[in-house]
């Protein structure tokens, strides 16, 4: 299998307990996650090589988000430790007409103040197949931000696929600062992934489709991804299409463009949603274990496809399911029927 490296932050999620309000409750569960740290469980579970590069404390609770990686099979050699805080942040999760909510509380993390000299990437990137990072990192921090074009360079000069996935934060940052910085590093990207919002507010690509009324025929992304392949020559364009009935219904699919032709997948109906969030990060390591493995941009983004929807049935940030679940699911066993 492949080795393939993410960068990013880790963070303590705390969460009510089922669908309660914050307001509510007086425990939280705890849960770990994080655009990044998402990707490379999904990528471990499917068998590859995967590390996660971060920088947490060196106290008991930096250890416990390495140990939640661990867990799962990731590769924690490159995660730097030091500085004073893990990020945090707290997630409602919304039912029906009511959508889940996210409070931030991640200024001043490890990640957020780590330096340059904190990562050796010529060392990390040596030998790896694919680099992810993700649009959440260098809205982190300026600090962060450095980091990220350092490892893309050095990505670069190991021969190494770099994919993105601009996932635009607006606690994070403005689209003006989102563009300064994205647009530039988007000359190390091969696989650029977003959705519709991404494109605009990244990179200021806006499809001609009326997504907020539920409209996402595929027609109307393909003058995007066109567009985009051509201005930063990347070699594959690809976004999810998700129709957003309520915060627990939602339709889902995706389209990838190789530069010569268009795919589409087959649609999804989610319902009921278990948890979101790390819905579009299941994606992207489906994506890149499709595109690292299969023999068409079809059968990766169907794979993609299948394994994203399986994740909105799992609570948590970590899509926790195999290859052959995924498979099974994409060829058609839709069904839920007890696996005896």
């Amino acid at each position: 299998m492949s080795k393939i490296v993410t960068l990013g932050e880790i963070m303590l999620r705390l969460s009510p307990a089922g669908c309660h309000r914050f307001v509510q409750v007086d425990s939280f569960d705890v849960i770990w996650g994080g655009g990044e740290a998402n990707v490379a469980v999904s990528c471990a579970n499917y068998g590859h090589d995967a590390y996660f590069v971060s920088k947490l404390p060196t106290h008991e609770i930096g250890q416990a988000a390495v140990n939640a990686l661990r867990r799962y099979g990731v590769k924690t050699d490159f995660v730097a430790r030091g500085g004073n805080r893990v990020g945090i942040y707290y997630c409602e999760t919304g039912a029906s007409m009511r959508p889940s909510k996210v409070i931030y509380d991640r200024a001043g993390s490890s990640i957020a103040e780590a330096d340059a000299a904190d990562f050796d990437f010529d060392a990390i990137m040596e030998g790896a197949d694919w680099f992810h990072w993700s649009g959440i990192t260098p809205a982190i921090s300026d600090k962060a931000a450095e980091i990220t074009r350092l490892a893309c360079e050095a990505a670069k000069r190991h021969g190494v696929t770099v994919s993105v996935d601009l996932n635009f934060r607006k606690k994070l940052w403005t689209k003006e600062k989102a563009q300064s910085i994205m647009r530039p590093l988007m000359q190390y990207v091969d696989v650029c992934i977003g959705n519709e919002e991404d494109a605009e507010l990244c990179l200021g690509f806006k499809p001609d489709a009326d997504v907020e009324g539920g409209e996402t025929a595929a027609e109307g992304y393909k003058g995007i991804f066109k567009a985009m392949a051509k201005e930063f020559d990347f070699k594959y364009v690809i976004s999810t299409l998700r129709e957003s009935f309520s915060a627990t219904h939602n339709g889902w699919k995706a389209m990838i463009y190789n530069g010569e032709e268009f795919y589409e997948s087959k649609r999804y109906d989610i319902n009921p949603i278990i948890d979101r969030v790390g819905g579009g990060d299941s994606f992207s390591g489906g994506v890149i274990h499709g595109l690292l493995t299969m023999p068409t941009q079809g059968e990766a983004l169907e794979f993609a496809v299948a394994a994203s929807a399986l994740k909105h049935t799992i609570p948590g940030d970590f899509n926790l399911v195999s290859v052959e679940e995924v498979k099974a699911l994409a060829g058609g066993n839709a069904n839920g029927r007890v696996q005896r």
